[in-house]
């Protein structure tokens, strides 16, 4: 009974040590290598407490543009993050800025709703 015990923690940390392996390779991971843990608009500075709250936006805002020096990320807080998408998306005229097709949402979830509840007070 022990030796499987034994043989599942083995198992438990080789697998995290992998998926350790597999986000270092990432590029948040790098860019929080390369960059000081602070928000590149606010400058606020974050620590591993609130580590969560710092992201990578791309320049570009080209999501598949990973250059490993880091030259087309910037660390941004979550707001400042999304306020620079934002901009970008009213700068662009309402076409989102992340998008790799360049195609709005045509599906309208509450088309049928006025019809449906039309019908339940018959």
């Amino acid at each position: 009974m022990a030796g499987s015990s034994s043989e599942r923690l083995d198992r438990i940390v080789a697998e995290a040590r992998s998926k350790a392996d597999t986000r270092e390779q990432g590029y948040r991971e790098q860019a929080l290598k390369i960059y000081p843990w602070i928000c590149g608009r606010c400058a606020r500075e974050f620590t591993r407490g609130n580590l969560r709250e710092l992201t990578v936006h791309h320049r570009d805002h080209n999501h598949r543009n990973n250059p490993s020096d880091g030259s087309n990320w910037e660390l941004l807080c979550l707001y400042c993050h999304d306020n620079e998408h934002q901009r970008q998306l009213e700068a662009s005229g309402g076409n989102s800025c992340c998008t790799d097709t360049g195609q709005t949402a045509t599906h309208s979830p509450f088309a049928k709703l006025k019809s449906m509840l039309g019908n339940k007070g018959s």
